[in-house]
């Protein structure tokens, strides 16, 4: 187990299961309960899944990998979606991307604070090209950002 492993509660997991259908169709559903539940899908839960559905862990971790949206490493408590699309790049997105990066000791290697935080990615497309530069804290879109409103940004989420 890893350092950032937990004990599960596999009575919770199988609430999950339970309410998306315990069928192999059922992956995609169970998955996103289990990341909406832990912001992330841990690796230790994949033989409880397989158990449960009947498929092979490494078909679990086809979907898991599979698709952008699920991560297997934990995320921070905020995670910021920094946009780098077309409209955004122009209008200076990287500038904000660094000086998030900067104030919070992460890197592009290093997405997630060691506390759990907060996360910070980068994005192709928030598709709010019309409010670019833009970023998101947990799927809600602030617009017209500056290296500065990013700064009082993270300064407000971290007093909550």
């Amino acid at each position: 187990m890893s350092e950032t492993s937990e004990i599960f509660d596999f009575q919770e997991i199988d609430e999950i299961i339970d309410a998306a259908g315990c069928a192999p169709s059922s992956i995609i559903a169970i998955l996103q309960g289990i990341q909406e539940r832990f912001r992330y899908i841990p690796r230790e839960l994949f033989p409880r899944l397989a158990e449960r559905l009947g498929i092979s862990e490494a078909r679990i971790y086809g979907v898991a990998t599979f698709y952008e949206n699920f991560s297997l490493e934990p995320k921070g408590k905020f995670v910021i979606k920094v946009c780098d699309g077309t409209a955004c790049h122009v209008r200076k997105s990287i500038p904000i991307l660094e000086r998030l990066r900067s104030e919070l000791g992460l890197s592009e290697e290093r997405v997630t604070t060691e506390d759990l935080g907060f996360t910070v990615e980068t994005v192709a497309c928030l598709g709010a090209c019309a409010l670019a530069p833009a970023l998101t804290v947990n799927d809600k879109v602030y617009p017209a950002m500056t290296p500065d409103k990013a700064s009082e940004m993270l300064a407000s989420l971290k007093v909550d």
